[in-house]
Formats: C-alpha cells, structure tokens, sequence
C-alpha cells in the first residue's frame, strides 16, 4: 500500500508539473491570456481535438508536439496508477474479509448471538465481563460497524440463511442465543442452528406465549420471555419486596457486594476422584458458602448436604461477597 501512495502522490505532481507547463507555455510562445492558456492545454493534454484559439506558430506547434507527447506518456500512467488503486482497494477488502472469516473459523466452544437489540446487547455485555467467545449475526450494517465490537466480533447477514450460521462456526459452537424481536425470525433461526448441530445449547427470545412451545419443540433449550419476566418481577416487588430486594443485589462476579458463582469439578481439581463438600471445606479457605449443586446428570440440588459428593462433570454453585469470590478465584484459579 506505500509503494501504492507513492506512485499516486507521483501523478499527481506530474500531471501538476504537466498542466503548468502548458499553461506558461502557451501563455508566453502563443502570446494567450491566462483563460486561453487553461483551455489550449486542457484541449491539448486530453486531445479532445477542438478548435485553437488562434493559429499556432512553428514554435507554438512544437510546443504542442512535445506537450501532447509528454501528455499521453503521464496520462497513461495516471490512468494505471487509479485502476491499480481501486484493484488494490478492492482486493484488501475481499483480503481482509477472508482473514476474517478464518479466523472465526477457527473459533471452538463459542457463543453465537442473533439480533444486536436491546436483549443481544446485554447478552453481549455479559459474555465480555465474563470474556467467553462470541460472535454477533445481525442483518443492520450499519448498526454493527457503529456497535463499538472489532470487526472479527460480528458477521452482518441473516441468521436464518444456514451458510451464514456456517460461517459463524456454528458448528463449532457450544451456545447460541437468539434474541430477534420476531418470534417467527426466531423460529427459523433454532430449527436451522438445530439441524446443523445436534448439541448446541439453544436460548431463544419469545414474544408471544404461545411461541414457548413452538420453539421448545424446534429445539430451544431455553425460551425467555422478557415481558413475562419484567411483570412477574414488579408484581413480586410488592408481594415480596425485601427478597426480592435482595436477589437483585446479587450479581455475577462484576458487584461490590454479593456475588454468585458457579464452579466447575475440573476448576477445583486437576484429578478424576471424587470429593465430598465437607472435605472441600470451601467455607474455611475462602469465605463462600455452597447453596446449590449441579450433577453429572444435570440435577440441581438446593442447599446440598455435606456429604454430598462432587464427582467429574458436577458444578457448585457459590455465593459470597466481591472479596469472598475474589478469594475463591485466586485459591482455585477459577477464570471464565
């Protein structure tokens, strides 16, 4: 791209050099105003081949020789020099787009998110304060290239077209969010994501309750309703309100004060055997208390028993203040 500016800055000053020159020359050999001057070289360099001003001199003629000659030499190159640059400008779009796309096929155990609205951007938020993977889809260009998310971040297309869910690795993946304001866009995009992989976890967005089945039985493992869950919560405000009160006080590792978490067996312990809770004794080294755990299988147990035993694949859930979980991340290096 230097060697490219060079040679534009080259023309430049050249077809300058070329332009001044016919104009001083035919203003003082052909004895022309400035006017005149401008149109007899303008008429001369691009031989278009209208009619002289007046009548040129054998001096003007050789003048006009060398300049038209001269002309055609560095009108060529500046010609070249453009098309190279729109070539080049072209080529480093398709180059870097390429870059792109290999590089998110390169992505493993990411999350894909449909639709950048107001639900796509809190999910979004939430995966980078965790820093997991993820990849935007979003049909609106000009709402992803103002998103403030570096260009390898997002693919701008429709999310239902199966090569575009392709081409943001879905096959690789390990969720997918889809979060359109159109339960029947969101529809498509589950059944589609679903065929392509058969063990992608699916959260869908949904409108309408009665889209709850629908997308269920298109493949969704979780369906969300944000509408349902805004007026569940403000009723609970007035049934509830000091648990609730508290439950919106907890937070998940980005609070001052209590925080959740959950942590895997493999975060805790870089072997295969099997430990109870009390001989973890998470309390004594960290500060957190266990309020759930998550088996195997995928049971969930509230407020397990000591002698509940963790095995490879279970998680426990924690719960504990900023310094507390701090602690916890440092003691077992837990990192998401």
């Amino acid at each position: 791209m230097k060697s490219l500016k060079t040679k534009i800055i080259i023309a430049l000053i050249l077809i300058t050099i070329v332009m001044l020159t016919g104009i001083i020359g035919f203003k003082i050999i052909m004895d022309l105003t400035w006017i005149d001057a401008v149109y007899m070289t303008a008429i001369t360099i691009t031989t278009v081949g209208y009619r002289e001003v007046i009548l040129p001199s054998n001096e003007a003629k050789i003048f006009i020789t060398i300049l038209i000659l001269s002309s055609v030499i560095i009108l060529g190159f500046v010609v070249s020099v453009i098309t190279e640059y729109f070539i080049s400008y072209s080529s480093f779009d398709d180059l870097r787009e390429k870059r792109k796309l290999k590089k998110i096929s390169k992505m493993q155990n990411h999350t894909i998110v449909c639709g950048y609205g107001r639900n796509g951007q809190q999910a979004v938020q939430k995966l980078l304060d965790y820093q997991k993977e993820f990849l935007v889809i979003d049909k609106d260009e000009e709402l992803m290239l103002h998103c403030g998310l570096s260009s390898d971040k997002y693919l701008v297309g429709n999310a239902s077209d199966d090569d575009v869910l392709i081409k943001a690795g879905v096959m690789n993946a390990e969720n997918l969010i889809t979060a359109l304001p159109l339960d029947t866009e969101n529809l498509f995009i589950v059944l589609s994501a679903r065929q392509l992989n058969k063990k992608l976890r699916i959260i869908s967005r949904a409108t309408e309750e009665a889209s709850y089945k629908k997308l269920k039985f298109a493949g969704a493992d979780n369906v969300i309703l944000p509408d349902k869950i805004g007026g569940q919560h403000m009723a609970s405000l007035i049934v509830t309100p000091d648990l609730l009160e508290f439950w919106d006080n907890l937070s998940y590792g980005d609070s001052d004060r209590v925080n959740l978490e959950q942590v895997s067996f493999e975060q805790l312990f870089n072997h295969k055997q099997s430990c109870s809770i009390l001989e973890l004794n998470l309390r004594k080294k960290t500060g957190c208390s266990i309020i759930g755990f998550k088996t195997a299988n995928g049971d969930y147990i509230v407020n397990p028993s000591p002698e509940t035993v963790l095995t490879p694949n279970s998680k426990i859930i924690v719960i504990g203040n900023a310094k507390q979980i701090k602690t916890l991340q440092e003691v077992y290096d837990v990192h998401y």
